[in-house]
């Protein structure tokens, strides 16, 4: 019997293992299995599949260990990631990289373990060796770290190799499990005293306990948290009496108490009961009967509602359909910072059938949600992309809101995949349905939506008749500074800030630039100050006083005179979230500003923190990049304000009036949501953009049929399917070269649909030359299948060619 089994690294093919006659009934699929490769790495591998077809170019070694009892994935996962494998053309191990937790990739640390055959005459070695030998011969096993420690020396392994050629140890690759469960100690009465009587006699007439009062009063504090509260760990009991370890210890002592060590959850849950609380609008009601309808008829099915409907109203109502019939749910979010604000939500209507997974979750609590979604505890699940990688049992539906982001795409490192395209294969498995929901679709759904190969419904109009959000278009060409810099305020805004606060509601800046100023420039012969190893401006940073870089995350100490003229005049151009925090103190000083960035959440709870704080109206202002953007309620949000639209208008992409058209609209929706019609304020230049007018509108239909023409004549997706391959080397020369190849080899049979190879706007990253050679393929399968085949070929050989094998070969397929 043989196992195809995956390892957690980037092989183009799975490797094969022979299954030993005493592990045949404990090998099956989804199990992890110790496997060797070479001579000692050792791996922890999922097994995929069993089967009798001996390899017929290698000799399979014998599987090692089997690790799991039962899988810690099912059939459907190892589909999924063979699926996103061979889509997203990347190995399977990538994937099972990226989809397991850390604990289930055990660490391979070497070991040094001690000859019993040598015995213990150690006059043949030298004084480093008899150092180690003797604490082999003590400890029996020996960590390299530990050698390190003993020679006082990081440069060890001479040391060990003379070691094991003498044979007075081996080395022995340990696979190594991390994960331990979180164990509390929980306070216990002595069931003697569970008898009333007896109780009493203890508080009354125990003399040893009268005399000593304050154990007598952590007591009687026990048998009140008990009463009211039930079980009582030792933390909670200590916080709530004020009482130290001392004391509870006499009572132990004593024979009164006891503690028990238990197994716990690192997050804790509510009661598990469906409560729905609220009743659908007409409109809402009709797009929930519609939805159903279309969800009955297709598998997909996409809701497009303006900002503000009530989309996740209708989504409680569908879920809680799914869950009383006993299904799970996937509620895929694009952004961690909108997770909070609707776990609060769904909890209220869903208690403890409701769980949270993403990233900012440690290992240990990863874990933990891994296997209660396993074995069926979790109903729902809400979380960001990687919660597609769960393993559900019985998944019923999945909800991906604002399904047109950008963050749904993984960019690095590999598998480059898409959540919501792999949650459309991902439910076809289960035979489960998907709901895709945004106020602003992406072009391919839509297109999907009207060419009925998804079901499609509409809600267009806002929760509680409020209007959608007045918009003005503020032209800044008509407001010079007298540097020439933009304006970062102009009177217009600042007037409607003004009154906007004064009348005790909330105010949006949205600015997609984080930093202080995005550069400086000399005043005198135009030097900017650029990253060292990327072709990129520097943005300063004033909360750290320095520059960075947002592409390597270099940071550089502040220039203050020109490297090429030695000019100390320096001008800051345009601005950053930063500034504009900082200009905003100084203009409202009585009012209360916070900033929203990649800089300023950092940690589990800050984005929480920060959404309550201006949630419960502690915060005034909130100056943002798209984490702003993206589906946030906020009930006491009158104005927006859009500082720079240029920026979003004028990037070199296909996307470019999408992600614009998107950006605005989603921003303009945090205006207005309850009581009365918000004003959204748009600065920019350039005033006759064509997108504008579509946002000032608010016509999303109409923006589809203009931007649907330009994909269609130039044959962009949905039209076409686009590859795009990145080739990286520390040689500009090589880079190109390897670039040219392939593309001379793919124009055989695939010229037309070649684009490049060519330099990006951003052409040096990481002091590595990038070149991209991007290919647009008609949607037909077979020709699709046959580019990709022949892509991975060439990338083979490529790298069989002495010149280009240290050149990186990145496949990005439906590149954003």
């Amino acid at each position: 019997m043989y196992a195809e089994v995956i390892i957690p690294l980037a092989l183009p093919k799975n490797y094969t293992w022979a299954v030993p006659d005493h592990l045949l009934d404990q090998v099956k699929p989804g199990v992890r299995v110790e496997v060797g490769l070479k001579q000692t790495k050792r791996y922890a591998g999922v097994v995929k599949r069993l089967h009798n077809e001996k390899p017929e170019f290698f000799e399979a070694k014998d599987i090692l260990n089997v690790l799991d009892v039962e899988p810690i994935v099912y059939k459907e996962q190892l589909q999924l990631w063979e699926w996103i494998a061979r889509y997203y053309m990347c190995s399977e191990g990538e994937v099972m990289a990226a989809a397991l937790p850390s604990h289930f990739k055990l660490s391979s640390e070497t070991q040094l373990v001690y000859n019993e055959e040598y015995g213990d005459n150690f006059n043949q070695l030298d004084h480093d060796e008899y150092l180690v030998g003797e604490a082999l011969l003590l400890k029996k096993e020996l960590k390299i770290g530990e050698v390190q420690q003993l020679l006082d020396s990081s440069h060890v392994y001479p040391v060990i190799k003379r070691l094991i050629d003498k044979k007075v140890c081996f080395v022995w690759e340990a696979l190594k499990e991390t994960y331990t469960a979180k164990k509390e100690s929980f306070v216990l009465l002595n069931p003697i005293y569970d008898n009333e009587e007896e109780l009493a006699k203890l508080l009354n007439e125990d003399k040893k306990l009268q005399r000593a009062e304050k154990q007598l009063e952590l007591l009687l504090s026990y048998l009140y948290i008990s009463k009211t509260e039930g079980e009582v760990s030792k933390a909670q009991l200590l916080k709530k009496s004020n009482a130290s370890d001392n004391q509870l210890k006499g009572l132990v002592d004593k024979n009164i108490l006891f503690l028990e060590k238990r197994h716990v959850d690192r997050l804790s849950y509510l009661p598990r009961n469906i409560n729905i609380d609220f009743t659908l609008t007409p409109a809402q009601q009709l797009a929930l009967d519609e939805v159903k309808i279309s969800l009955a008829d297709k598998p997909v099915c996409l809701l497009h509602g303006v900002t503000s409907s009530g989309k996740t109203q209708v989504y409680i109502k569908i879920i809680e359909d799914y869950v009383r019939k006993g299904k799970q749910v996937l509620y895929l979010l694009p952004e961690i910072a909108l997770t909070s604000q609707i776990i609060r939500r769904l909890q209220r209507h869903f208690g403890g059938y409701i769980g949270i997974y993403h990233s900012k979750f440690n290992q240990n609590e990863r874990l933990e949600i891994w296997n209660k979604v396993k074995n069926g505890e979790l109903k729902i699940v809400l979380g960001a992309r990687s919660s597609l990688f769960l393993p559900f049992s019985d998944l019923g539906l999945i909800v991906a809101d604002e399904e047109h982001d950008a963050s749904y795409k993984q960019q690095d490192p590999a598998p480059r995949y898409h959540a919501r395209d792999g949650a459309v294969y991902y439910a076809s498995l289960f035979n489960a349905r998907v709901l895709l929901g945004s106020a602003t679709p992406s072009i391919e759904s839509y297109y999907n939506a009207q060419t009925q190969k998804y079901g499609f419904v509409t809600l267009n109009e806002r929760f509680g008749g409020v209007k959608l959000p007045n918009i003005n278009i503020i032209d800044t060409k008509k407001i010079m500074r007298p540097d020439k810099d933009k304006v970062m305020i102009t009177p217009e805004l600042h007037d409607a800030i003004d009154h906007t606060l004064q009348r005790g509601k909330q105010v949006i800046l949205f600015q997609n630039r984080r930093g202080y100023s995005p550069y400086q420039i000399c005043q005198s012969c135009g030097w900017i100050p650029q990253c060292k190893y990327c072709d990129v401006s520097l943005t300063f940073h004033k909360n750290t006083n320095k520059l960075h870089c947002h592409y390597c995350g270099t940071v550089y100490p502040p220039v203050y005179t020109c490297m090429a003229c030695g000019s100390d005049k320096f001008l800051t151009r345009n601005f950053g979230t930063e500034k504009i925090e900082e200009q905003l103190e100084e203009v409202f000083p009585k009012y209360r500003i916070a900033r929203m960035d990649v800089d300023s959440v950092k940690g589990k709870t800050a984005h929480d923190s920060l959404i309550q704080q201006f949630e419960q109206q502690r915060l005034d202002m909130l100056v943002g990049t798209q984490m702003v953007v993206k589906g946030l309620d906020f009930e006491h949000v009158a104005l927006v304000g859009i500082l720079d639209a240029d920026s979003l208008l004028s990037f070199a992409d296909f996307r470019v009036n999408e992600r614009a058209f998107q950006l605005m609209e989603q921003v303009s929706g945090r205006a207005g949501r309850k009581d009365e019609q918000g004003q959204v304020m748009i600065q920019v230049s350039n005033t006759r953009h064509p997108v504008l007018a579509f946002v000032q509108q608010h016509d999303y239909h109409s923006f589809y049929h203009y931007e649907i023409e330009g994909r269609k004549q130039f044959a962009y997706p949905p039209f076409s399917r686009c590859i795009l391959l990145t080739f990286k080397n520390y040689i500009k020369e090589v880079a190109e070269g390897a670039a040219n190849t392939v593309a001379a080899a793919l124009k055989t049979n695939f010229g037309p649909y070649l684009v490049g190879p060519a330099e990006p706007i951003v052409n040096r990253i990481r002091n590595q030359y990038l070149i991209e050679l991007l290919i647009k393929l008609p949607r037909e399968a077979q020709l699709i299948n046959r580019c990709k085949q022949q892509i991975q070929e060439q990338i083979a050989i490529i790298h069989n060619h002495q010149r280009f094998k240290k050149t990186v070969v990145i496949v990005d397929v439906d590149t954003m």
